[in-house]
């Protein structure tokens, strides 16, 4: 019989999607208040893999990428990604009637093999973690090629502007796991 133990912590990343790249300063300022200081941040990209988010938030979204240097317990991946809803929430806009989305947060961790992301929506690859969130593994680290994409990989997470950034976030880990 197996021993139950506690996995090791994993780094925290979040993807930012925002209408506007002035948005970004604000938005990094209030993730830093809720989960402390980035230490790691991608370039700003367009995001122009689909348009999913056009009916809500328009066409000219751009994205960036952030890491964040304390190293959390992966159990609180779904409060984490409720928090993060209440964050888009604070950046939401009275258009007409409507309230419209001016970000979208996904967050996520990356450990010593993967990147895993949190969702609110259930599919057949997705793990439920509790409080109404689904967990994926989006990608898979090999040592010969690095982060790998699987068949539901978003297209934007297979770039190579993204799987070097994790990569980054994953050699980042590796020295804050062995110096705990």
């Amino acid at each position: 019989m197996g021993k139950v133990k506690h996995p090791p912590k994993a780094k925290l990343i979040i993807a930012v999607t925002v209408t506007a790249e002035e948005l970004f300063e604000e938005v990094h300022r209030t993730l830093q208040v809720h989960f402390g200081p980035v230490d790691l941040e991608s370039s700003i990209y367009p995001f122009t893999f689909t348009d999913y988010y056009q009916g809500e938030m328009g066409s000219a979204l751009v994205k960036k990428i952030f890491s964040f240097e304390r190293l959390f317990d992966k159990s609180e991946l779904a409060a984490i990604k409720i928090q993060t809803n209440g964050i888009e929430e604070q950046f939401t806009v009275l258009v007409g009637d409507k309230r419209k989305r001016r970000t979208n947060l996904d967050p996520g961790f990356v450990t010593d093999s993967k990147l895993v992301l949190a969702s609110t929506k259930n599919f057949s690859h997705r793990i439920y973690i509790g409080q109404g969130i689904f967990a994926e593994v989006t990608l898979r680290y090999l040592r010969k090629s690095g982060f790998e994409p699987l068949e539901w990989t978003y297209p934007d997470y297979r770039t190579d502007l993204a799987r070097n950034f994790f990569a980054d976030a994953r050699q980042r880990y590796m020295e804050q796991a062995r110096g705990a």
